[in-house]
């Protein structure tokens, strides 16, 4: 425990410290910058990048190779990484736009084959002199052992960008993700639009590589925007949300591997992404599966305490045991089902409203008016005091305005 706080302090050493602060803005940038791809409903496009960067690690591996270098030069390497991501998105896009075949298709076609061309590459580096230790399966699932300050740096002006775009072009794709239809009604290059939308992926793809690898950068794109999805219904805040989400992330999951060298940094940032994932999808206050039980909870409350005063004001007696509890609860009946005073007070003033919403119905014949009755709704929020006095005076007489 002390060694965890230690990392959170970022008193752990140099290199975790430099990884921690590395981990937080990476998980930033990916959970900003991939927000868009969720509202497009596009996440797996993602996927397709983050496989389509190792052909790119190796072709670039070998082509410094035969330069005359050692092959492990990280922008050298990050540069091959994008050309191939880049080249992927292409292809993915071009056999969506000129096939018949849906996109998931092409994802998937593309993911498989540039992730096999990537393995063979791997392979054959591996037979070369200079390929043995060159530690490219560390793209895979990434590495942070090695990481030097100059990564850090190219981390975060990476990742400040990628950032810095998603904001400024934010409303356009607010728009692309919302309705392309009314988008390019409007004028925008729909296709342009969502080609930068896969360029911000691909672009936090590529500095990602170095901290949680390939396979699971995706889980840093799709996840941090899913959980801010549970506590935002605004897309402007839904990217902060999603960059702090990430960011907590990356920060919380390299000090947890900090202080536990024997585990792995990128899979516990991921695994950490999915906690707060959990935790939002039980806690939110909105969205969140707790808040939809007590949603549902006081529905079924309000609903068995209409009835039952609707059965208290007709004289009918109360069989349903839960209905029973609801109304002793409110102090309106006793455990018997009988009416008390003011029991049988609130029955007559809900049927009376049963009453006025049905002349209400022959008044104004309106559905959109009318049939905004749902049996729970007080009739004062919906007709004024003086429609009210009107129903009551077709009634057969003045009756006082009350709420139910």
């Amino acid at each position: 425990m002390e060694g965890f706080a230690d990392a959170l302090l970022l008193r752990a050493g140099y290199n975790a410290a430099l990884v921690g602060v590395g981990a937080a803005l990476l998980g930033f940038a990916a959970g900003a910058s991939g927000s868009f791809m969720f509202l497009r409903k596009r996440a797996l496009v993602s996927d397709a990048v983050a496989h389509a960067t190792l052909p790119g690690v190796g072709l670039a591996f070998i082509a410094m190779v035969m330069l005359g270098g050692d092959g492990r030069w990280l922008p050298g390497l990050l540069a091959g990484s994008a050309l191939s991501a880049w080249v992927g998105l292409l292809v993915v896009e071009w056999i969506t736009r000129r096939t018949r075949l849906p996109e998931d298709t092409a994802i998937g076609a593309v993911l498989s084959v540039f992730f096999g061309i990537g393995i063979v590459l791997l392979t054959v580096i591996q037979s070369m002199s200079s390929g043995r230790q060159a530690g490219l399966e560390d793209f895979l699932l990434g590495a942070t052992a090695g990481m030097l300050y100059q990564d850090a740096v190219v981390i975060a002006a990476g990742g400040t960008l990628a950032v810095l775009a998603t904001w400024i072009l934010r409303r356009p794709m607010t728009l692309v993700a919302f309705d392309a239809e009314y988008a390019a009604a409007s004028g925008y290059d729909v296709r342009r639009i969502d080609l930068a939308m896969m360029g911000l992926v691909l672009a936090v793809t590529v500095i990602g590589l170095k901290i949680v690898g390939l396979i699971l950068i995706v889980a840093m794109l799709i996840i941090p925007p899913v959980t801010a999805r549970f506590w935002t219904d605004r897309s402007d805040r839904l990217i902060w949300v999603a960059g702090a989400s990430g960011g907590l992330a990356g920060y919380f999951g390299a000090a947890i591997s900090a202080s536990a060298p024997a585990l792995p940094t990128g899979p516990i940032i991921v695994l950490v992404a999915a906690a707060l994932f959990i935790v939002s999808l039980f806690l939110a206050p909105v969205r969140g599966v707790l808040a939809a039980l007590l949603r549902h909870r006081r529905f079924q409350h309000r609903v068995h305490l209409r009835q039952g005063l609707l059965a208290l004001a007709r004289g009918d007696r109360i069989l349903e045991p839960y209905t029973i509890r609801v109304l002793q609860a409110e102090g309106l009946a006793r455990a018997d089902g009988v009416a008390t005073e003011a029991g049988r007070a609130r029955a007559a003033r809900i049927a009376r409203d049963e009453r006025r919403w049905a002349v209400a119905r022959e008044v104004h014949q309106d559905s959109g008016l009318t049939g905004r009755y749902d049996g729970l709704t007080p009739i004062e929020q919906v007709f004024t005091p003086d429609e009210i006095a009107e129903f009551d005076r077709r009634l057969g007489g003045p009756t006082p305005v009350g709420g139910a």
